[in-house]
C-alpha cells in the first residue's frame, strides 16, 4: 500500500492511473470544440466534463496529501536532472489543481452553480466578475497541462527504454 524506496505503492499506483484515465477523458473537450460538439464524443463524454473535473479536484488534494504523508520514502531521482524531475511533477500537480478550480469559478462566475454527477453543489446565483476573469485561464492551463502530459509521458518512456532505469516500471 505504501510507498518504497524501489517502488511506489498501491495507493499511489492507483490514483496516478486512474487519474491519467480521466484527465485523458477531460482531454476530449478539445475536440468538442470541432462542429460545435455534435458527434459522438461531443454528445456522450463532454457532457461530463464538470463531473469528472470535481471528482478530478478531490482526486488531487487526496494524492497530494498521500504524497507528502509519503515524501521521505518515496523513490528518489538521484540523478543530476532531479532537480528538473521535482520541477516537472510541481508544474503536473499545480495544473490539475488549478484547472478544476479555475472551471468552478468560470461556473460561479457566469451564476451557474455547480453540479456534479446530478447534485447541486453549490447553487446558481448572481453573476461574480472576479470569479469569470480568474476561471479566464482555465483553457490555457489546459493546453499547459495537455503541453506537460505530453512530456511526462515523453520522459518515463525515455528513461524506460533509453536510459533504461526502471523508471516506468515503479508506477505500473
Amino acid at each position: 500500500m505504501k510507498d518504497s524506496r524501489e517502488s511506489y505503492g498501491t495507493l499511489s499506483k492507483s490514483l496516478h492511473w486512474l487519474m491519467a484515465v480521466l484527465i485523458g477523458w477531460q482531454f476530449l473537450k478539445f475536440g468538442d470544440r470541432i462542429a460545435d460538439g455534435e458527434h459522438w464524443v461531443g454528445e456522450t463524454l463532454v457532457p461530463w466534463h464538470v463531473s469528472i473535473g470535481t471528482l478530478l479536484l478531490a482526486l488531487i488534494v487526496l494524492r497530494m496529501v498521500w504524497a507528502f504523508s509519503q515524501r521521505g520514502q518515496r523513490p528518489q531521482h538521484e540523478d543530476p536532472q532531479g532537480r528538473l524531475v521535482k520541477i516537472g511533477h510541481g508544474l503536473l500537480y499545480a495544473a490539475m489543481l488549478l484547472l478544476p478550480v479555475t472551471g468552478i469559478l468560470i461556473l460561479l462566475g457566469g451564476g451557474y452553480g455547480l453540479n456534479a454527477f446530478g447534485m447541486q453543489l453549490i447553487a446558481k446565483g448572481d453573476k461574480i466578475a472576479w470569479a469569470s476573469t480568474i476561471g479566464g485561464i482555465h483553457s490555457t492551463l489546459a493546453w499547459a497541462l495537455a503541453v506537460l502530459v505530453i512530456g511526462h509521458i515523453g520522459m518515463a518512456l525515455f528513461h524506460q527504454h533509453v536510459k533504461g532505469d526502471g523508471t516506468l516500471s515503479r508506477m505500473v
